[in-house]
């Protein structure tokens, strides 16, 4: 008959620093199915070693190692790890038991990584009753005494109904009572059939088993088979380890994935305050960037009214040399345009939509006892469309007005707040330079150009504005909308070489400038975008930094945990399945702290725009962006923990001090 495990010649030599210690020297063994073997030996004879490569927690340097015939040496880890899934349960001196975990939940931890759906809590439930704990199910480990304790790490070791049961000073850390309660439960599994191996030092422990084994040096120096021990086999229908591969390799199709959701968030909140901190970085981080991002998105909008009120397709023709900024210029140095002028460029028709001239000036406005100094622009009947400027409020002059010269007037936000405050000026009557003018409407509001307040102004008829309040018998510009973006060159060349020719100009003459506003609007445009995108990228630099905040609390979660690590992969955890639970934890915390740092950033940006009466605009996008940014961070700075985790050996994790 096959032997249930094999032995043949193994050696395993471990390396402490400079020393080297032969733990097993050519250590041969037989374990025939349903046996109670109990190896004994001083300490640093080889016992424990002997137990962890029976196990599966470590493997020999040389030797062979058999299963009902199968040499596991040449498995991978994650193969082992499913063979001590389903054919190993281990029973610890040290119980390791998850203090965070209900009894329950310890006890069913092994069905997490057996590749199987289900909630196993009943499977549980009769394990715990089998050792005499159904009354404490719902009590945690803390709640318990050392010899409970002892008997829920049984319970655990039972719930996959394995063929072998290694206990390794199943008794060390127990009273005499709770001793012989925890021999006897195991005494009562090898009657049912159960193998087990069991590593002690006391001898009348070792008296349960019907086979003693005593080790000194790593070598067997005694195998002793007592009498009235018999062993009761059970039917051996091969290795049941093997799973389907796609349950054993994808966790999402197993339903393993939803047991390690709930572990992951159980880990987080038992340390609430360090996952708290740990949360707040990456919160303070997509805040920014949502509140950054706001703020630019709002900018851009302002801007992109802005721009509407300068129109689009414009051409503004100036007076005077685009070099000169605030010098004087000599006489006949600028060429005076006139309505004439105007006209000419509105005969380019195949270029040309419209055309306006505009005049400007200073003016006093006064209503009743308030005054107020502002720009007064003189404007062409097509100007309000070229411009954005028709009123909201009112309506823009008409032709005979023009022609008539009639005394109306638009005013601006600023000017129509300053002499009438909260009234309403339409129909009413304000005197422009002494001059009284009647209020048809009010313009749109524009805000700030640089430095000038693009709402302080008033705007009436250009024939009144020349000949009946600043005096002028000539245009101070002229602005032309051409009919398509792609013309603005061709338009420039033609009107530049039209006004020439009206006013005898030579060729090299800059006497006049033309700008295309459409220039203007991209500069803006693309300044405004890079103030976004630096906004932005200060407000990410928070979100890194709270990313490495969530590396280094997870890799201090790794030290501290490297027991419960070592514990999964007794049970049978792959290293995918480390890995993926730690991702899990690390995702976990950045996606709470990105949710609730959604949520701060859209609300900074509504005080931003309540009290400090700036232009925010939270977008879909920029929320999207910022919470996968935020998933993306915890699987970034989470990977090199989970594989930290993942690498560790099972026997070392389980020594960790």
């Amino acid at each position: 008959m096959t032997p249930l495990l094999e032995l043949r010649d193994v050696h395993r030599t471990y390396h402490i620093g400079e020393s080297t210690v032969n733990a097993l020297r050519g250590v041969s063994l037989s374990v025939e199915q349903g046996e109670f073997i109990a190896i004994m030996g001083a300490s640093g004879s080889g016992k424990s070693s002997l137990l962890h490569i029976l196990g599966l927690l470590d493997n020999p340097d040389s030797g062979e190692y058999l299963i009902f015939g199968n040499n596991v040496n040449r498995l991978s880890e994650d193969e082992q790890a499913g063979l001590r899934n389903n054919v190993a349960g281990f029973v610890f001196q040290q119980f390791h038991l998850l203090r965070r975990m209900s009894i329950v939940d310890n006890v069913r931890l092994p069905h997490i990584y057996s590749g199987l759906r289900g909630d196993f809590r009943q499977e549980a439930t009769m394990r715990l009753a089998l050792v005499g704990l159904e009354h404490r199910i719902h009590h945690t480990p803390s709640q318990l005494s050392g010899g409970e304790q002892q008997r829920v790490a049984i319970a655990r070791a039972l719930v996959r109904d394995p063929l072998i049961i290694f206990a390794d000073e199943p008794t060390g850390n127990l009273d005499t009572k709770n001793s012989t309660e925890i021999m006897k439960i195991l005494k009562g599994l090898n009657e049912e059939g159960k193998t087990v191996i069991m590593v002690t030092h006391e001898p009348d422990i070792a008296a349960y088993a019907g086979r003693v084994i005593t080790m000194r040096d790593g070598v067997m120096v005694t195998d002793e088979r007592r009498a009235g021990h018999e062993r009761r086999a059970i039917p051996a229908d091969g290795l049941r380890y093997t799973l389907p591969a796609a349950d054993r390799g994808n966790p999402w199709r197993s339903g393993r994935f939803a047991g390690f959701m709930a572990q992951a968030f159980q880990a987080i909140l038992s340390n609430k305050v360090r996952s708290l901190l740990s949360v707040l970085g990456i919160l303070v981080g997509v805040a920014s960037v949502i509140a950054m991002m706001a703020l630019g998105e709002g900018a851009k909008v302002a801007m992109q009214e802005q721009l509407k009120s300068m129109g689009s397709n414009l051409l503004s023709i100036r007076g005077g040399s685009a070099k000169i900024r605030g010098a004087a210029q000599g006489a006949g140095a600028v060429t005076r345009f006139t309505m004439k002028d105007v006209e000419a460029i509105m005969a380019l028709a195949p270029l040309v939509k419209n055309a306006t001239g505009v005049v400007s000036g200073s003016g006093q406005t006064v209503y009743a006892n308030n005054n107020w100094s502002t720009n007064l622009e003189g404007a062409g009947y097509d100007y309000g469309l070229m411009r954005s400027a028709v009123p909201s409020i009112g309506r823009w002059f008409t032709r005979e007005e023009m022609q008539r010269r009639d005394k109306v007037a638009i005013l601006g936000v600023t000017v129509a707040r300053e002499l009438f405050g909260s009234a309403n000026p339409i129909g009413k009557t304000v005197k422009i330079n002494r001059i009284n003018f009647k209020v048809i409407g009010i313009a749109p509001a524009k805000g700030f150009s640089g430095p000038r307040d693009e709402d302080d102004v008033v705007i009436i008829p250009v024939t009144t504005a020349m000949f009946r309040v600043l005096g002028k018998d000539y245009l101070n510009g002229i602005f032309v909308e051409v009919r398509h973006p792609a013309q603005m060159e061709q338009a420039k060349e033609a009107i530049g070489e039209l006004i020439r020719k009206r006013h005898r100009l030579k060729a090299d003459d800059d006497s006049f400038n033309i700008r295309d506003m459409t220039e203007i609007q991209q500069m803006l445009s693309s300044t405004t975008e890079t103030m976004s995108m630096l906004l932005g990228a200060i407000a990410a630099i928070s979100l890194l930094v709270g990313g490495i905040g969530i590396m280094n609390i997870m890799l201090v979660s790794v030290t501290e945990r490297t027991r419960e690590i070592g514990l999964r992969k007794a049970i049978g955890a792959r290293k995918n399945d480390i890995m993926l639970q730690f991702l899990v934890e690390s995702v976990g915390m950045t996606l709470s702290g990105g949710i609730i740092g959604v949520l701060t950033g859209v609300g900074v940006s509504l005080v931003l725009s309540f009290f400090a009466g700036w232009a925010v605009k939270t977008s879909l996008l920029s929320i999207m962006l910022a919470t996968v940014f935020s998933v993306m961070t915890g699987l970034f700075f989470g990977l090199w923990p989970a594989r930290k985790a993942a690498e560790l050996r099972p026997v070392e994790a389980l020594r960790y001090d």
